[in-house]
Order: structure tokens, then sequence, then C-alpha cells
């Protein structure tokens, strides 16, 4: 039943925030004229709910008038304001996706303001005992709600038309039906009658809505009228049988014995679930869980499903069927929606930006908590539903509320990192703000390295690193969050999740990485940039420092561009060979010196520098268009997946190997030549160089290079799970061969067995160890190095124990031949790619030429690197390449 404490947070929580009801930027409404239909003031819409399960009933509430029938087909949505196109309200009722839409048409005009809210506090309050439930603005008693709602009750017309039954019908009709369920005079009668009779009888009030007053709940749901204690002087009534459900606190869900059954059977299943191989034993346990989960469920006192067995005295018949409430329980989740959205307006005009994608702000403000929606007090919602909604539901997949969510364990983990990009651009279904976060954190920290990158042209990379730092922790951006009073905004679960100012906080921040992804991906960079800007320094003068600043000292110099000196400069000209060969040309080709010159290099007037400042700038550039793309085409990661797969893009050996692509080592610039560069020196010269092309031609062109140097070698670190390095994917095999007692699991241990060699080039040897045998030893000039090593020679030489990798290997397998249909449409996919980066570059006046000689140099570049790392290891096989690992 209704009652109790309304709302279970804290007393602070309660003063603000979209589930307490408090909508930003509503105002109070001046009432309707109550005697009128207000028809220049409203506006009328007829809500739709698709799929039509559960809400097409067999016996709908019917009104007979006039020699007509009129059948209950919905609710009519009457508005103060236009409503805009917005995104699609959807609900989840029964296992199954419920979308709530409104259709505009012509205003009805047998209808008065009085007439609607008498029906709905009558249906609302009077009947469902949904008391928390207020439409007003947060504060006004005596406004006018915000939406009113008008019961459709229509018969068909020739040509497609309908007749809709006037308001004062339908509340002459609910005052007519509002008579005793079984009269006093009838009593006697109902116990000599035959049985048809009474059949007949008992069908008329089956499904209908009875009230009594002076009970809680006050109102039920008629399954059944049984007759059997009634007498022949009529002094018992016959008895109304109800078939409910027990609220789960109250049941089985709720039972301390049950819910340490539940834990430990869902455990032993995730265990399982993880074992290549099932045993039959183990299989056999898993039944025995079940079985005794089931047992606990039958018992009497925790069934969820009840049957409630009640007179009929003081019960009154209300002529309302279960469809009604069927449909009037969407009305709070629409209400809602709609508020929800019109408090973003508010919003909007806060950052000074109109989305042209609304679904992105929505998603933005969405928290990974908030999943059911019942747009009022949920207990309240769940109990009315159950006592007055529909008796037998049909019921759809229950994994939809666990389908686009986060799931652990490491064969999950295997089966979404194994699947491959999208050919196009592809809406995620996830329906929370994390994938956002992600993208948006690359944002920040993008924003916050370019401003800081010109404002300070003397201050190194160590400076500049601390400086960042501090902009883009979460502290500070839950207070940049705070300035845009996000957590009056924010959809989260009606609970104490979120009550405690530090779990509040970090909502907060990861709310407003979110909204700079969305703004992002709405209206590009430099939308996110202003917003960010405007945010960051609400002080006008500060804010122009930061907005306003200068070109780069080579830019300065010569604004025009020095392509000019390249005749006369060696070193220029020497570069320009790179672009020729590239196909990329610089305005300033300085900035190509200054990004191939080491820091061992002295100033010198010709690059102004090293290229460690432009290290620090391209690492964000290359982290943001990495971010973009995965977001854009795998829309089934989530963001630790989508963590995962861009740290094995743009990780130091993955730059390297690009590096060696475009042959940019031979034009590095050092004091003294060198023999060889180690990984992390031939990274930063990428890393520099695409700082020096953002800084030159600007993010585009990044995003082209990327396009053709990067993103097609993931399919091939996907193959390879270059994601999962060797240390990670040893750990998750042996976890796979815990035991199913419940103890702690073995998990490998590195021990150094030896170390020598001066210091500079010491070699550290490593043995990894599993339940107390030693797998393999590895060797490397740290320890790390060597752990990997020994790491991968482990799981090489120990596949007979690690039933694991052939379970990874078939999950590769099916992956790729689920792709391999899908290998037609890549030319016409790449070329439409290729196209629209041309367009780009038209758009930037580029005389730059195109960048399939680029493609070209790295192909050429990949032949040399492969020819040269065949002729080193002929003795033995490349374990490693994409056409072995399956």
């Amino acid at each position: 039943m209704n009652d109790g404490p309304l709302c279970r947070c804290s007393a602070k929580a309660q003063r603000s925030g979209i589930r307490h009801g408090i909508y930003p930027g509503e105002e109070p409404l001046t009432s309707c004229d109550p005697n009128t239909n207000n028809i220049g003031r409203l506006h009328h819409y007829r809500i739709v709910v698709t799929p039509r399960t559960n809400f097409a009933m067999k016996c709908p509430t019917t009104i007979k008038h006039d020699g007509h029938e009129f059948t209950f087909e919905g609710f009519s949505l009457l508005s103060h304001w236009p409503l805009p196109k917005l995104p699609t309200c959807r609900v989840i009722r029964f296992n199954i996706e419920y979308a709530v839409l409104y259709l505009e048409e012509q205003m009805p005009e047998n209808f008065t303001v009085e007439g609607l809210e008498l029906f709905t506090r009558y249906l609302f309050f009077e009947l469902l005992e949904m008391v928390d439930l207020d439409w007003r603005a947060h504060g006004d008693k005596d406004g006018c709600p915000r939406f009113h709602f008008m019961p459709r009750f229509a018969r068909k017309l020739e040509d497609n038309g309908k007749e809709l039954l006037s308001l004062n019908v339908v509340l002459n009709y609910l005052l007519m039906k509002n008579a005793p369920l079984v009269s006093a005079a009838e009593l006697p009668h109902l116990y000599e009658t035959s049985q048809s009779k009474w059949q007949a009888y008992a069908d008329q009030v089956k499904g209908m809505i009875v009230v009594n007053p002076g009970m809680k709940p006050c109102a039920l749901r008629v399954d059944q009228l049984d007759r059997e204690l009634c007498n022949a002087e009529g002094s018992v009534p016959p008895e109304i049988v109800h078939f409910g459900i027990r609220p789960p606190q109250l049941s089985y869900a709720g039972n301390p014995m049950y819910q340490k059954a539940w834990r430990d059977y869902v455990k032993f299943r995730h265990l399982l679930a993880n074992k290549p191989k099932v045993l039959y034993t183990d299989r056999h346990k898993l039944l025995q869980k079940e079985a005794k989960l089931q047992e606990m469920r039958l018992k009497s006192n925790l069934k969820r499903d009840v049957t409630v067995v009640v007179s009929s005295e003081g019960f009154y018949r209300t002529g309302i069927m279960c469809d009604v409430v069927q449909h009037a329980l969407l009305l709070p989740v629409l209400v809602c929606h709609l508020r929800f959205h019109k408090s973003l307006d508010f919003l909007e005009s806060i950052i000074e930006t109109e989305f042209k994608d609304r679904y992105l702000l929505q998603l933005a403000l969405t928290h990974p908590s908030y999943r059911e929606n019942f747009g009022t007090n949920p207990d309240h919602a769940r109990n009315s539903l159950t006592n007055c909604g529909i008796r037998q539901p049909e019921y759809g997949d229950r994994r939809i509320h666990y389908l686009n969510t986060r799931k652990r364990g490491i064969n999950t983990l295997i089966n979404i990192m194994s699947r491959f990009g999208r050919q196009e651009e592809t809406a995620s279904s996830i329906g929370h703000n994390e994938r956002l976060e992600f993208l948006g954190d690359a944002v920040v920290e993008f924003l916050s390295s370019i401003h800081l990158f010109f404002m300070f042209p003397d201050l190194e990379e160590g400076g500049l690193a601390t400086y960042r730092a501090a902009i883009v922790q979460n502290q500070h951006l839950a207070v940049l969050a705070k300035k845009l009073e996000l957590e009056k905004y924010m959809l989260y679960a009606h609970g104490s999740d979120l009550c405690h100012d530090l779990e509040l906080r970090h909502a907060m921040a990861n709310c407003f990485e979110a909204l700079m992804g969305a703004l992002f991906l709405d209206s590009g960079i430099k939308v996110a940039d202003r917003v960010f800007s405007s945010t960051l320094f609400s002080e006008p003068d500060l804010r122009d420092v930061w907005i306003n600043y200068p070109p780069h000292p080579l830019q300065e110099q010569v604004p025009e561009g020095d392509r000019k000196w390249i005749s006369t400069v060696p070193l220029l000209k020497k570069l320009n060979e790179f672009e020729q060969l590239t196909g990329i040309e610089f305005n300033h080709i300085r900035l190509l010196a200054k990004a191939f010159t080491h820091r061992s290099i002295g100033f010198n007037n010709l690059t102004l520098g090293s290229n460690q400042r432009l290290e620090f700038l391209g690492d964000t550039v290359l982290q943001l268009v990495a971010s973009e793309y995965l977001y854009k085409y795998f829309p089934e990661h989530h963001e630790g997946h989508l963590s995962l797969l861009r740290s094995s893009l743009v990780n130091n050996r993955t730059q390297a190997v690009v590096c060696d692509d475009l042959g940019m080592v031979d034009f590095t610039i050092y004091p003294y030549a060198k023999a060889e560069l180690k990984t992390k020196d031939r990274a930063d010269i990428l890393e520099a160089f695409l700082g020096a092309l953002f800084v030159d031609k600007g993010l585009e062109y990044c995003n082209v290079f990327c396009q053709v140097c990067f993103f097609p070698r993931l399919q091939d670190f996907i193959l390879n799970q270059d994601w999962n390095d060797p240390k990670s994917k040893l750990q998750q095999c042996c976890l796979t061969l815990r035991s199913m007692d419940g103890g702690e699991p073995d998990i490998p241990m590195y021990k150094v067995i030896e170390c020598k060699g001066p210091t500079n080039t010491r070699v550290y040897t490593v043995a990894v160890y599993f339940r107390r045998k030693r797998l393999a030893t590895g060797s490397g000039h740290s320890i790390q190095q060597a752990e990997m090593a020994a790491a991968s020679k482990a799981l090489e030489a120990s596949k007979e124990l690690f039933p694991q990798l052939s379970h990874q290997r078939r999950v590769l397998e099916r992956s790729l031949k689920q792709r391999a249909p899908g290998k037609e449409d890549e030319p016409a996919t790449k070329k439409s790619r290729e196209d629209s980066s041309a367009d780009s570059r038209s758009r930037h006046n580029s005389s730059s030429r195109s960048h399939g000689s680029l493609d070209r140099r790295r192909t050429s570049g990949e032949r040399k690197r492969r020819s040269r790392s065949r002729s080193r290891d002929t003795s033995r096989p490349d374990d490693r390449r994409p056409k072995q690992v399956l």
C-alpha cells in the first residue's frame, strides 16, 4: 500500500534534483479558466504507446451513449506550450521497451479544465493513491499544472474518422457507475440463482477496479467473485478474489537467507561461465543450488504471487477497467520526460548552445544508476500497477534490463573485445553517460593542453603537464559542474547512492566530461572550447587572456609562412623531401623541423628549441582523435573496453611502428649519429609531428592522418589481442582455474632471480610461478619488461595448462567469420571516407597533395620493415602474425 515516507533521501538532497520534482527554470503558471476549454492557451496532442502489447485489452472500458459504444483508447495531452520534436520517451514495463509518443491534433472543444482536474484527482489520488504526484512547479501550490490530461473514449466513423466522447458524458458515467459492488437487495437472490446467471453476473465486474475508501489500499482489481460462503438470508456477501504480487521487500527477495543462497549461486554460476570446460559434477552442483532457490521461492511465507480474498462489503464499482490504469501509469513518465527537456532549454541558455541532437544532452546527464523510470515514487507506482493493472501481462525477455549494462567476467571481456568496428558511424544502445565521459575526458584534456601550450611558450613539458593535471582533475571538474549546476539536471536513481558529497562530486565531474563530449559530437571542438572556457573563467579579463592566446612563435615571426627559405636552408630542403614522400605540405616548415629536433639540440634560431613541447601537444591530439573514432565505430563497447582499445592504438609500440613506416627517423635532427633509437624515442618523434601538424593545419588534418596510419591497424590489434598484454592474459587464464569452493584464487607470482650488468645496461631475469611451479623465465632491461617476457613464454610453453587460450582462439575465429561477409562493402566505405576527407581538406583551403601518397609511403615502409624482421628472425616463426593466430 502507498504509505510510509515518500522519500528516504537526506534533507539536503531533497531540496534539489529532478528526482524530487524540482526542475530548473520552471516558473509558476497562472491558472487556466476552469469553466472553459482555454482553446487559445493550450495545445492538444494524442498520446500513443507502441508496441500495443499489454495495452490492447479484450475487455476495454466501454461507455454506451446515444445508441453507440465508445471504447477507451488512451489519453490526450494538453500542454501550456507547443511541444518541439524531442527524443522519444522510452520506458521498460513487463520486460518490454515501450515508446510513448505524442502526436499533435486539432483541439477538441467538448471539455472544461475543471472537468479535467476532477478526473485527474479522482483517478490518480482517490483510486491509485499516487500521493506524491505533483505536476506543478516546485513551491507553486495554487498555480496551474504543467499539463492536463483527457481520457479518450472514441468510436469509429466512416472514412476513417473518429468521434470523441464529451468529458461531461465520461464524468456522468463515472457518477452513475459509483454503486455498491453487490447491493443488499441482491444478496438473497444471488444464493439461489443458477450457475450460468451467476457467472454472467460475475463477468460484469471481472477486471474492474473497485474501491473501498476505508481500506489500504482502497482500490483493487476484481479477478473473481466467489459466492461459496453466501447464505439464503443474504447476511454474508460474496468474496472478492484478487491475484496479486508481494513487494520484493516482503517476499523471498528480502529474506536474508535467500539473499545469501542467491549470492552463492550467482558466484558459482559466474565461475562456471568463465571455465572453458565444465565438468558434470559442477553442472550437477549448480542444478542443486537452483533447486534450493526454487524451493525457498515456493514457501508460502516467501512467495511473491499471493491470492487475496476479501469480503465485497463496502466496495463500490468505478466502471473503470484495468486498461485505463495501464495507460494512466505511463503519464507520469511522459510528464517527467517533457519537464526534463523543458528544463534543458534553461541549461542550453546557460551554456549559450542549442543542441542539434538533444538526445546527446540527455545522454550526458544520465547517470549509470538511472534505469527504470516511473516518473514518481517507484514503490507507489509498482503497488498501483500490481493492485489495479492488468492481471496476466505478457512478459518479454528479462535480459532487456541488463542487455546494455557492463558485464563482468573474462569470457565476456574476450567476447566484446573480439568484435570488430562498424563500417560506418553507428549509434550505441547504451543508455548512460559513461561512453560520453570517455570521449569528454579526451576533449577536456585536449582543450587544456592547447591553451596552455600557446599561452606559455617558454614553459617546458613538465610545467605544462602540471598545470594540465590541476585543471582536469576530478575535484576541479566537479567545481566547474557546480558552476553550471549540473547536479540539478542529472538523472540518477532515487536512492541514497549519491546523497553523500564525495559520490555526488565524482558523479558531477563525470557528468561535466560527458557534457564536453556531447558538445564536441554535436557542434564541434570550437563550441566545446567556448563552453569550457566560459565555465573555467567567469571573470571577463581572465577569460579573454585564456581565449585570445597568441600563435606559435614560429608563426608569429613569419605569419604568411616560411616556405620561401627552403631553397636557402639545406635542412629545410631535406625536410621538403619528407613532405613529398608523405603528401603533407606545411605552411610553416620550420614547425616540421622543430618536431624532428631532439631535446639534446640546444636553442637555435631555426627551430627555437626542441620538440618536447610538441610531444606534449601531439599526445593529446592523438588521444582525442582516437577517442572520437572508437566512440563512433565501436558502439557495443563500454568505457573500459574503449580504453583498452585506445591504449593498444596509441601506445609507444604502435607509434614507433608508424614512425618507422613513414621513415621519420631518417629526418630526425641529432647532435651526433645514433645507431638505433629506442621505442620511446621513436614514439616521441611521431607525437611531436602530430603536434606540429595540428599547429600548422588544424585538427581535421590530424584526423585524416590517423585514418590512414593508425585506424587500419585496429583489426590486427583485435586479432592479436594487443589490448591484452601477456601479464594480464596469464592472470586471466589462471583465474579460470580457481576451485569451486569459494576460496582465494591462485594467481601467478613473479620473482627476480638474476640481475647483472652495469646500472645503465642492467639486465633482469624474472621467473613466473603458478601453484608453486615455475612456468617460464624472461629477461629485459627493466623488471616490467622481464615480467612481460616471462608471461609471454609461460603462455606459449603451457598451452595445455590453460584451456582458456583455446576458447579465446575460438571466439576470434567466430568474430572473423562474422566479419567476412561485410568485407565486400569495405572498398565503398573506404572510398566514401576518402571522399569526405578530401572535402574537409578542400574546405580548409589546403594546397597539399592527396594522402594517397602517404598511404603508399606507409605500405612501402611496412614492406621494408617486414623484410628486415624476416631477415632477422628467419630461424623461428612469428607466432604473433595475424594469419597464425587462428
